[in-house]
């Protein structure tokens, strides 16, 4: 038996909650035909002598706005990217035509797909053959162990089971037809066979009645109810995106209601974060507080849902002062905020305020995806100015060198930053809609085909829970600082190679000498384990690497009581030998269970004993309390 192969995917369970269908990208292209439409006068102006608004900012790494892009040009591109869901035509060209030409003087590699293509043709006609006169013979291919959509026993009946074979020897016939083809680069073999992918999971008998044996007999027993239920619920799903609306079911888990109701107070607040200090809960803490600094492209409270699986919670119990960083969400006015005002107004603004709350006491940093890498970046300019501040690092599925980002790589490169860059320019940071479209292409089989033929075929709508409330309620991100973001680390990798500066003086990770705590998760798509397993490259301190299972964020909310949970846990010193992560993963005992003790027990023996709970706020030093936790900012649309 063969089974399909398929290099670009390794995880088997979806890595993000499940999205909700207003962000389906048949309504988000609905939508930026919409906005097309408003944006053709401003278009139509530059021809009738009307000069836009210039740019507020150069290019991303131009020296010289004048010799970047014209206004024409990126107004173009900006609205072209609406329709296109922000996906460049260009970089999609650039990657077929190289595939396109290297295969057409590969005369060997036509021989070999030729090959291919008979043999798997008598396979189906033997299998056929033999699956007629017994549903139960074996499949001539298996699908890969993440594929279940034709787990079901109606998939082996006659004629569906030829169907589903079919489909997986022509999947495996595309992917050998996409890849391995001698010139091609890397990054357009990915591109191409991604895009193979992902036509060929449009045309899967599953998203079809007629090809559908599970939706063919639903709607036999159902009398077709469940077609009508579907064309309800997707009515129901357009109208809420073309409104703007949370999908159904979101206002149940409302922040400072449902969820984020972990007691706690603002102390401080600019123009970029709200600073939240949580309320004690035990009758003396540790000494060092814990600063969280969340990602921005998320609402802060992914680490704080309902009390059952709130991180935040679980610290505050375990005796720990907690503060965390909560996020303002940018509009047009923000474009010029970029990535050292992340740092500047986030962290160190933070650690500036921790320090006035609490004085003489080292903060234990804890950073979670993007403000992992950003909590990095502070601690080395910290370690760069002496400032003794931090007593340990945490980075939660955060990534420190960007050269095996995993999937996400197929959205950048130079063409594709560009195109992003100028929508934008034009509306002066990146949609919700357009974010959460490329990550649910990177999982379309769970997070748009299945939720498709579930939901409108089947007519049967799962209720939402915490976590798919939250991943709902998503930010933007602001022009400069995304820009800097992709180019500087992304697609330059500056942070990992010492390029990237504060002040003008490069920040260094090896200049961390403070002990570090790095989580990683098994099914990770966004920051996969292997790349944050690269912080062995790069720090020179003590580094405890811990990798459980789960994905980016169901992988993190991992509280104890978690079925199915476990974890994989080393220390490393700074003059231990480095071990690859293969080797790694082979030779480290796996734990059962969730992995939050186990950090909780290191933040302990990181600790210096036990004192009385300190005040909230300190007004006397200009942090006065100025609100109930969750704040303003996680409230903002």
């Amino acid at each position: 038996m063969n089974k399909a192969t398929d290099p670009q995917t390794h995880s088997t369970t979806p890595t993000f909650p499940t999205a909700p269908l207003n962000t389906w990208p048949v309504l988000g292209w609905y939508e930026g035909l919409r906005q097309w439409s408003g944006h053709w006068a401003r278009l139509s102006g530059l021809f009738d002598g009307e000069p836009p608004t210039p740019p507020s900012v150069s290019e991303p790494g131009s020296s010289d706005a004048d010799d970047g892009p014209t206004s024409l040009d990126r107004l173009l591109r900006a609205n072209l990217g609406r329709a296109t869901l922000g996906i460049s035509p260009a970089s999609l060209a650039l990657a077929y035509f190289d595939w396109a030409v290297h295969l057409a003087v590969s005369p060997g590699k036509w021989q070999q797909l030729v090959e291919k293509g008979v043999r798997k043709s008598i396979r189906l006609g033997n299998y056929a053959v033999r699956a007629h006169a017994n549903a139960g013979c074996p499949a001539c291919i298996q699908p890969l162990p993440q594929d279940r959509r034709f787990s079901s026993p109606a998939w082996h009946n006659w004629p569906f089971n030829l169907i589903s074979q079919a489909f997986l020897l022509n999947q495996q016939w595309w992917h050998n037809a996409t890849t391995g083809i001698s010139g091609v680069s890397r990054h357009h073999e990915q591109v191409v066979s991604f895009t193979a992918r992902q036509l060929l999971d449009m045309m899967s008998p599953i998203n079809f009645v007629a090809t559908n044996p599970e939706v063919l007999q639903s709607t036999l027993q159902e009398q077709g109810q469940n077609l009508l239920r579907g064309l309800r619920h997707f009515q129901a799903d357009w109208e809420r995106a073309i409104g703007g609306k949370p999908p159904l079911g979101a206002e149940a888990y409302r922040p400072g209601h449902e969820v984020a109701i972990t007691p706690g107070q603002v102390v401080y607040r600019n123009r970029l974060i709200e600073l939240i200090q949580y309320t004690p809960q035990t009758g003396q803490v540790h000494a060092e507080p814990v600063l969280i600094v969340p990602a921005w492209i998320m609402k802060y409270y992914i680490l704080d849902l309902s009390p059952g699986n709130s991180l935040v919670n679980y610290l505050v119990g375990q005796g720990h002062t907690v503060f965390m960083i909560s996020w303002h969400n940018p509009h047009s006015d923000d474009r010029d905020i970029g990535l050292e005002d992340y740092l500047r107004l986030g962290v160190l603004d933070a650690l500036d305020a921790i320090r006035a709350i609490i004085p003489n006491a080292p903060v234990h940093s804890v950073g979670y995806c993007l403000g992992g890498t950003l909590l990095s970046i502070a601690a080395a300019y910290l370690a760069r100015e002496a400032d003794p501040i931090l007593a340990s690092v945490t980075l939660l599925a955060a990534q420190t060198d960007f050269t095996e980002a995993g999937e996400l790589m197929l959205f950048i490169d130079h063409s594709q930053l560009s195109y992003l860059e100028d929508i934008m320019w034009d509306q002066g940071y990146l949609d919700t809609k357009q974010m959460s479209g490329a990550f649910q292409l990177l999982r379309s089989n769970d997070l748009i085909w299945s939720r498709l033929v579930h939901e409108y075929l089947m007519g049967r709508r799962e209720p939402l829970n915490d976590m798919m409330a939250w991943n709902a309620d998503a930010t933007r991100m602001p022009y400069r600082m995304h820009s800097e973001y992709l180019r500087r680390f992304f697609l330059n990798n500056d942070l990992a190679e010492g390029r990237y500066r504060i002040g003008g003086h490069p920040v260094v990770l090896s200049d961390i000498r403070v002990p570090m705590f790095v989580v990683a998760t098994e099914t990770d798509h966004v920051a996969p384990w292997r790349s944050v397993y690269k912080i062995h490259l790069i720090a020179d301190t003590e580094v405890s690497f811990l990798l459980t299972s789960g994905g980016h964020n169901a992988g993190i909310v991992s509280e104890p009581g978690h079925d199915g949970r476990h974890y994989r846990l080393s220390h490393r010193t700074s003059d231990h030998p480095y071990i690859d992560p293969e080797t790694w993963f082979a030779s480290t005992t796996p734990h059962e269970g969730s992995w939050w003790p186990a950090w909780s027990e290191w933040l302990r023996s990181h600790s210096d004993g036990l004192r009385e709970p300190p005040p909230m706020g300190a007004a006397e030093q200009g942090y006065p309390p100025l609100g109930n936790a969750p704040g303003s900012y996680v409230l903002q649309r």
